[in-house]
């Protein structure tokens, strides 16, 4: 029986924040796509800013397939992680190294602030996050990924699980506007084609 074809990797633009090159890792994240038959399409904007939020995300094997896209691409991703966990030995260093920063979510000015404040300090930073906060299927997405954005003054970078064609895509940036609801809405429906392990992004009302 021949050999799966290797998963079509697309090159990451010179914007893009990328982790130390490390060609394990990245033969790593291949393999694992390879075998699960998994591969990666879209083009990556040459952006060094953006919120990226990533749907449907019904369940734990998203996290498998995303991550080993993530080493097979060789991009740092940032995302906020309980600031105890920065504090455990060897999980620390090692969250760190992913591109997890702690964060005190009891601080005073929020964790929405903090992460417009990451993003507003560095001058190439992708921040990551889940905008149903759940694997279960919601009407309302959380709005955090909006709040972050608009205060950062970044774009929203749409990343996708289309489960019948074992697909990991990017979309194009949504540039928001001053509706929140509207804009919300508009991504959401953006995601109606792509299929989810157990659910699809519940669309709101026309």
């Amino acid at each position: 029986m021949p050999e799966a074809a290797p998963p079509r990797i697309p090159p990451l633009p010179p914007q893009v924040p990328r982790m130390p090159r490390n060609r394990v890792l990245e033969w790593l994240g291949r393999a694992v796509l390879r075998l699960g038959g998994w591969r990666i399409e879209g083009q990556f904007p040459d952006l060094p800013r953006v919120v990226v939020i990533a749907a449907p995300h019904s369940s734990n094997w998203d996290g498998i397939w995303g991550f080993a896209a993530k080493l097979a691409l060789g991009i740092r991703l940032t995302v906020l992680g309980k600031h105890t966990l920065m504090q455990v030995p060897l999980l620390g260093p090692l969250l760190r190294w992913q591109g997890v920063i702690g964060v005190d979510r009891r601080a005073p000015h929020g964790v929405v602030e903090q992460a417009i404040a990451l993003l507003r300090g560095q001058p190439r930073l992708w921040y990551a996050i889940a905008p149903e906060g759940t694997r279960k299927p919601v009407e309302r997405w959380k709005p955090g990924f909006w709040r972050i954005a608009k205060g950062a003054g970044v774009p929203v970078l749409p990343a996708y699980f289309d489960y019948p064609r074992r697909v990991i895509g990017i979309g194009p940036p949504f540039t928001l506007g001053e509706d929140m609801a509207a804009d919300i809405a508009r991504i959401q429906r953006w995601y109606r084609p792509w299929r989810g392990r157990h659910h699809d992004v519940v669309q709101p009302p026309d």
